[in-house]
């Protein structure tokens, strides 16, 4: 098939997830055509069956905001005649959904018809797609799609309660390569992040407060009390500073680095002994998925699509949101017994598996096919 992929091109995990599911496709022999204002983050390889097509848009004195739709628009009538796409799968309902219907409709103007497949990754629906300024044009548009997909059952669920959906949402989650995501032996890294054996905790987001980082801080002073132990802060965003500031509050800064955004984040979690992740809203937790591949336990809260991947008891232990001394005590259980601590590793590893790329890619492969059979049919 020939697949026109949009998406953001950021480190967020809409983007990350749309790029692996291209690298994918590329690689069982698809023709993938991104669409984006910029190369996505994860885009990093040459690949002959892969294209980058950058949407440009011209800033004009009569414009306060670029009219970045009316450019993606154009781009993907553009892309989709002269590339002869199969099908266009937008990633983010804002404003990918209303745009692709938007292409779609002027296509048709010139006989073409292109099936449009669109998928939920979580704040374009739990955040941003109910605020009453999109909340109308984005209900519009997922029932417009040819293909309505969700990252998570409990995403599909927040989408039937928040809008007034009539078209099917199928649940294909997020996966990992495996061939990147694995624990490593990475000894040398961890004697430098630890010299005297200190567990290593690892935390990975945006540093939105809808993460929670500051829970993530206060779980490990606790940890630390009973348990020597080091604190990675991998990301970057609008908490940082505050974040900088209760680590000297706690007296805890020669314990936590901050490390920014990272590309090889498999690395880092090869050395880690636990994952934090205390979310207040988590549509899925790809993050939480790719620590356990590298046999990395998780403890969570259990919002949104967490409960789905990281089994209580068994891969990790899940708390209520804020829930700082449930986190801490279901911590210290894993990492003060050695046994225990392995058999959590493992549990986890097994769980990641399942959500091996291989094994959702035939997925996405049929979904395609059944909504472009289905396109043919009724045209």
């Amino acid at each position: 098939m020939k697949i026109g992929i949009v998406c953001y091109p950021t480190y967020g995990g809409s983007g990350v997830v749309a790029t692996e599911l291209g690298k994918g496709l590329a690689s069982r022999g698809h023709k993938v055509h991104f669409i984006s204002y910029r190369q996505p983050a994860r885009l990093d390889s040459f690949h002959e069956n892969i294209f980058y097509k950058e949407v440009r848009f011209a800033n004009y004195p009569l414009f306060d905001y670029p009219p970045y739709e009316t450019a993606l628009a154009s781009k993907l009538v553009d892309v989709v005649k002269f590339d002869k796409l199969d099908i266009l799968h937008v990633h983010y309902a804002v404003p990918h959904a209303s745009v692709a219907y938007l292409a779609k409709k002027i296509l048709l103007n010139d006989g073409l018809y292109i099936p449009v497949v669109t998928t939920l990754h979580g704040t374009d629906i739990t955040l941003v797609g109910k605020d009453p300024a999109y909340a109308p044009v984005v209900s519009f548009a997922m029932n417009k799609s040819d293909g309505l997909t969700a990252v998570s059952e409990s995403l599909k669920k927040d989408t039937l309660n928040f809008f007034n959906v009539k078209k099917e949402i199928k649940v294909i989650p997020n996966f990992l390569d495996f061939h990147r995501f694995k624990k490593t032996n990475k000894d040398h890294f961890k004697k430098a992040l630890s010299p005297n054996n200190e567990k290593v905790i690892t935390h990975v987001s945006n540093f939105r407060k809808v993460k929670r980082v500051g829970d993530a801080i206060k779980v490990f002073d606790k940890i630390n009390k009973s348990i020597p132990s080091k604190l990675l802060l991998i990301g970057d965003g609008p908490e940082r500073q505050n974040l900088e500031q209760l680590c000297r509050e706690l007296n805890l800064c020669d314990k936590i680095r901050f490390l920014g955004k990272q590309d090889a984040i498999e690395e880092l979690l090869a050395i880690s002994d636990l994952f934090l992740m205390p979310s207040a809203s988590e549509s899925f937790g790809l993050s939480a998925l790719e620590a356990m591949a590298c046999e990395v336990p998780v403890i969570s809260s259990n919002t949104g699509g967490l409960p789905e991947v990281n089994l209580h008891g068994k891969t990790g232990f899940l708390s209520n949101i804020g829930d700082i001394e449930d986190m801490a005590k279901n911590a210290l259980n894993i990492l003060s017994d050695e046994t225990i601590h392995k058999k959590f590793r493992m549990n986890a590893l097994l769980q990641a598996k399942t959500y091996d790329i291989n094994n959702i890619l035939p997925i996405y492969e049929d979904y395609y096919k059944e909504i472009i059979d289905t396109c043919v049919y009724t045209k």
